[in-house]
């Protein structure tokens, strides 16, 4: 997802896969509208921060070839049990210093950009995608915009649970560009117990109106938009969409 291991780990990538595909469900139909031409040529899909393959399922039912990738080696470890074969590749990926393949497509919801460092390395990874994306490819991604804070203000935990998990999570926010989630989960033991997990995930904001002009200058047309299709998303989460014209 972000920029290192230490995030989503086994207990808390589990939790992620349980109770918290609504997003990529939600997201799907729109993108994989957007993507039927790529899919038409048959083309390759690169998605960045793939989780635990929730959004992957859905783009190769859609007959997609797929590289999935993720900075988690936890989320990748759920992803294998849950694509299995379907994929042509699962990669271990971090942003933005990992190189990226060359792709006719690149996807990726869950706001994975929004864990990186800073607002520089947000547009070095923006700046590597539209590297890597090919002649009428196509883009398609999520990130937390600055509203994704300040709509939050205020707003000091969340707390979710089913049958085999629980989750509680802090808010706060130490600056304008910055949202951190302090978050513990429960997860059952074999023998009936319940064991404890805690991990802390910072998220940067960014203004993401200034987004298509950065892309424009690597050759990708893109806009900012509220959703891929008809979803409705959390406020302050935004969409960009973009293409790389034909040569």
């Amino acid at each position: 997802m972000g920029t290192s291991d230490a995030i989503y780990q086994p207990d808390l990538a589990l939790v992620h896969h349980r109770g918290f595909g609504f997003h990529a469900a939600a997201c799907a139909p729109g993108i994989l509208e957007l993507l039927a031409p790529v899919r038409d040529r048959q083309g390759l899909v690169l998605e960045l921060g793939c989780g635990t393959g929730l959004l992957t399922t859905e783009l190769t039912a859609a007959g997609h070839r797929v590289i999935a990738t993720d900075a988690s080696a936890a989320m990748l470890a759920v992803a294998r049990e849950v694509v299995g074969d379907l994929v042509q590749e699962l990669r271990q990926l971090t942003l933005p210093d990992d190189r990226l393949p060359q792709a006719d497509a690149i996807v990726a919801v869950g706001h994975p950009l929004s864990y990186l460092p800073d607002a520089q390395a947000v547009d070095q990874a923006l700046i590597a995608m539209a590297a890597a994306l090919r002649p009428r490819g196509v883009l398609a991604v999520d990130i937390c915009d600055l509203e994704w804070g300040r709509a939050r203000q205020g707003v000091p935990y969340f707390a979710g649970a089913a049958k085999d998990w629980a989750i509680i999570t802090r808010f706060s926010m130490p600056a304008a560009d910055r949202f951190v989630r302090d978050i513990t989960t429960f997860l059952p033991n074999p023998d009936g117990s319940w064991r404890r997990d805690s991990e802390h995930h910072e998220n940067v904001l960014v203004d993401t109106s200034l987004i298509p002009a950065l892309l424009r200058q690597h050759g990708v047309d893109a806009q900012v938009r509220p959703s891929f299709g008809t979803e409705t998303n959390p406020p302050g989460l935004r969409v960009v969409v973009g293409r790389k014209p034909a040569r």
